[in-house]
């Protein structure tokens, strides 16, 4: 989580570039498509999408159908492409036992043999995207649409069938988006409309942040744009419709957000304490009575820390088929850093040992306001009928904020929109979250060494070691009183997130960040030096070894995407080939004689 703007990473950041439908429909799936140069605006080789399938495999892994057969259980019938590797069990979440349509999601580990052709490619892609929005390295999403109606043709006297699209990409809007126009479409017309789905998607540009997409399917044109990780925390910048989008169906304003009120609404007296157990990386379970409201809740309780990763592993709906059930339920051990969505009143009595549980009854008749306001003990529920709420010991940091309750209270009573609520709520977790963690920001800052220490000719200086007990001495005069009304021990809250997953993830990302920024920085001093002036000091083989050590730096600087000022590896290309040239010829050759007009 990042607080840098793109100047001081040295990038210049492209407009979003709109792609209108017809150009996103234009190029058959096996026909070439050259993405634009790299970073720093050095020209790389492009990277190209040759094959079938894999504009297709940077938006999802694979679409399958998932039957429910009374003799035979739950079998994956067909599924696109047809070269994919996905098991029944992987896709054994995809049943509700609700009736008519439904749509939720889950996700699982990945397979640790799934390794995608594509990887770099998609690491690139996925550089300049939030960190909440970057696609997941050892998970799948599974997006479900789900149908079950009585036919009594059928043996078991129902159809039940689910649409499932697995994906990379937590983009939990679009996706549920995009099933609803393809899900009703296959239940009528079968497996063909599916084929010509995948074959649109396959038509699609890359989902790189920045962009706004144009994203044809079945007849129908989603508008949609892609957020990057330099967007303005808490601001959505609008797809507009434009007097050219007449073929546009559909304008998402958001490709992953969910609805936080609606999600929070049977237990909003208890938002901030929620905030405190997501923020540490406590265990949490939410008990729901579908897999739609558990897969939302679980997502909006991922999603509240925002724009601070979550970093914990989270189910959005888990079952008994889950292939870490044994794993989460036991009772040898305490239970692990997750949040787990579950419907099952089997979990009721299985997951009891667990320090937090969420019990939310239907959100569809949560007409009245939550009257709820007590946290419940957890020996109360020990029955299936447990009244909604909050069971849980733990005692939080800081002192409630009366203020948002009251504020949200209001707009029940006075009818104001949904949408104004979720706008509201999603406010208030934002500030929250960067009033915790601004002062995180500024010390790990201060470890950063001064420019004027990188020397060309030595290694970068290391970045000063993150001690505990002096960013403690910052928050004296540089904590969160500084932004943030709340009064509390926000001390014990920091300790406490110190030793969680969370931090551990923040502080990894950031700890990369900026060694790659002095990595950046000495190669930037690189390519300021006289380097023919140099070698006429040494001897061949040490400038041998020179044009060995840049050009490994060259080859590492473009893989990691450093942050570099624009010229920057060009530049220093066009140095390493002058130390070449300056070579004898035998010399020449070994380092790869440049072509010279």
């Amino acid at each position: 989580m990042a607080l840098q703007g793109p100047e001081e990473l040295g990038e210049q950041v492209e407009e979003p570039e709109e792609l209108d439908d017809q150009d996103a429909s234009s190029i058959s799936p096996a026909e070439e498509i050259t993405l634009p140069p790299g970073p720093g605006g050095d020209e790389e080789p492009g990277r190209t999408l040759l094959l079938p399938w894999d504009r297709f495999s940077t938006w999802l892994h694979c679409i399958c159908v998932v039957g429910f057969d009374l003799e035979l259980g739950q079998a994956v019938e067909v599924i696109y492409p047809h070269h994919s590797k996905l098991s029944e069990k992987e896709v054994s979440r995809a049943d509700t036992g609700c009736l008519g349509d439904t749509q939720f999601c889950f996700r699982f580990r990945q397979g640790s043999n799934r390794k995608s052709s594509l990887s770099c490619f998609l690491e690139t892609t996925d550089r300049d995207a939030p960190p909440c929005l970057k696609r997941e390295q050892g998970h799948y999403y599974g997006y479900v649409y789900f149908r079950q109606v009585r036919d009594k043709s059928l043996k078991r006297g129902y159809f039940q069938k689910s649409l499932v699209l697995i994906s990379k990409l937590p983009y939990v809007t679009f996706f549920h988006s995009l099933l609803k126009i393809m899900a009703p479409e296959y239940f009528e017309k079968q497996e063909p409309c599916l084929e010509a789905a995948c074959n649109d998607i396959d038509r699609w540009p890359t989902p790189h942040p920045g962009r706004i997409l144009t994203l044809p399917i079945m007849g129908v044109v989603i508008k949609v744009r892609i957020p990057t990780c330099y967007d303005k925390p808490g601001t959505s910048q609008l797809v507009q419709s434009a007097q050219s989008d007449s073929l546009v169906s559909i304008v998402l304003p958001t490709i992953h957000e969910v609805d936080l009120f609606r999600c929070f609404y049977p237990v909003f007296f208890h938002i901030q304490m929620l905030w405190e157990l997501v923020l540490l990386g406590e265990a949490l379970v939410v008990m729901a009575p579908s897999p739609a409201e558990s897969s939302d809740t679980v997502l909006a309780l991922a999603s509240c820390i925002s724009p601070l990763r979550y970093s914990s592993d989270f189910r959005p709906y888990f079952t008994i088929h889950d292939s870490e059930f044994k794993e989460y339920t036991t009772r040898t051990q305490a239970p692990p850093s997750v949040i787990l969505g579950v419907t099952n009143p089997f979990f009721a009595k299985t997951l009891q040992h667990w320090p937090h549980i969420i019990r939310i009854g239907d959100m569809k008749q949560a007409g009245e306001m939550a009257k709820q306001m007590k946290v419940k003990k957890l020996k109360n529920l020990k029955t299936l009928d447990s009244k909604p709420g909050v069971y849980t010991a733990y005692k939080p940091y800081l002192n409630k904020d009366e203020e948002i309750i009251k504020q949200l209270q209001k707009g029940v009573q006075q009818k104001r929109p949904s949408a104004a609520q979720n706008a509201i709520l999603r406010r208030y977790f934002l500030e929250l979250t960067q009033s915790f963690i601004i002062p995180l920001e500024r010390y790990v800052a201060s470890l950063m060494p001064l420019q004027k220490s990188i020397s060309p000719w030595k290694s970068p200086p290391q970045l000063r070691p993150f001690i505990q007990q002096d960013f403690m001495k910052t928050l004296e005069k540089a904590g969160p009183q500084l932004t943030s009304r709340l009064k509390g021990d926000w001390i014990g809250l920091y300790r406490h997130f110190l030793k969680s997953p969370n931090f551990d993830g923040w502080f990894r990302n950031r700890r990369r960040e900026m060694m790659q920024k002095l990595e950046a920085l000495h190669l930037e001093a690189l390519c300021e030096e006289d380097l023919q002036q140099r070698i006429e000091k040494h001897t061949e083989v040490e400038s041998v070894d020179l044009v060995l050590k840049l050009k490994d730096k060259l080859v590492q600087a473009e893989k990691d995407q450093l942050p570099v000022r624009p010229g920057t590896l060009t530049k220093l290309k066009s140095h390493i080939d002058a130390v070449i040239l300056a070579l004898p010829e035998d010399l020449q050759g070994i380092l790869h004689k440049p072509s010279t007009p």
